[in-house]
This record gives structure tokens, C-alpha cells and sequence, in this order.
């Protein structure tokens, strides 16, 4: 059984071919994917041995725990757009579908915690006047 190889290959695909630009690093791109791999089976085997836990299982919630990184980020970035682009904020259309989300989606995608979040990784207020920034809740 090849369990932690194939699910490393899985993890990181080679290239198909053609799907390299320019294409004569190819070949370049094929060996940092097996590299790739090769760290990626000795990691979940020792977090495997080390949690005496099944490699797939460990590979899903890692998988789960990167998809919610992403979605956590997805919203900052909305949050960002809407709330502290300037005076014309990015208009719903375009970071809808940008972030492949529906209008409304991106309406309620985020809220205060991101605002918040944002506020705090840029250091400053954000520009809207719909947004409450977190100093002027405080008070």
C-alpha cells in the first residue's frame, strides 16, 4: 500500500505537460513537485507515527484547516475592498466576482471581527462611512 506517497501526489500533481511558462522549465517544475512531495510523505509520516493517526485523515483535516485559512482570508480581503479603499470603495460586482462569491454574498461575507482584523493589520480606520471603527465602538 502507498498511502502517504499517493496521498502526497495528490497533494502536489506534476504538471501537465504544456501547462509551464515559458516551457522549457518543464522539467524544472516536474522536479520541484516531486521534491514537494517527498517532503510532504516524510511530514505525514512522522505526523502519522508521532499521533499514531491515519495519514489520510490527518491529510483531510489539514486540507480543512487550509480551506478555512483561506475562506478567513477571502473575507479580510473583501473587508479591505468595501471598507478602507478610500473614499470609492471596490464596487460588489467586481469583488464578487473576483472572489467567486454572489453579491449579496460579498454584502455578508464579513463583519466587524474582520473589519477589526484589518484595522489592525493596516493600521487604521477604515474610510467608510457605513463601518464603525474599532476606537469609535470603544467609546
Amino acid at each position: 500500500m502507498y498511502l502517504i506517497s499517493d496521498i502526497a501526489a495528490i497533494r502536489f500533481p506534476l504538471p501537465v505537460p504544456g501547462s509551464v511558462t515559458p516551457p522549457d522549465l518543464y522539467f524544472e517544475a516536474c522536479e520541484q513537485a516531486e521534491r514537494l512531495r517527498a517532503e510532504e510523505a516524510e511530514n505525514l509520516q512522522a505526523a502519522s507515527d508521532g499521533l499514531d493517526a491515519d495519514p489520510l485523515l490527518l491529510a483531510l483535516q489539514d486540507a480543512r484547516a487550509r480551506k478555512a485559512a483561506a475562506d478567513a482570508e477571502i473575507r479580510r480581503l473583501l473587508a479591505y475592498g468595501r471598507e478602507f479603499h478610500g473614499a470609492r470603495p471596490y464596487r460588489l460586482e467586481s469583488l464578487s466576482e473576483a472572489s467567486g462569491m454572489t453579491i449579496s454574498g460579498v454584502r455578508t461575507a464579513y463583519g466587524h471581527d474582520e473589519i477589526t482584523e484589518v484595522a489592525r493589520e493596516v493600521r487604521r480606520d477604515p474610510n467608510r462611512r457605513t463601518a464603525k471603527s474599532p476606537a469609535q465602538e470603544a467609546h
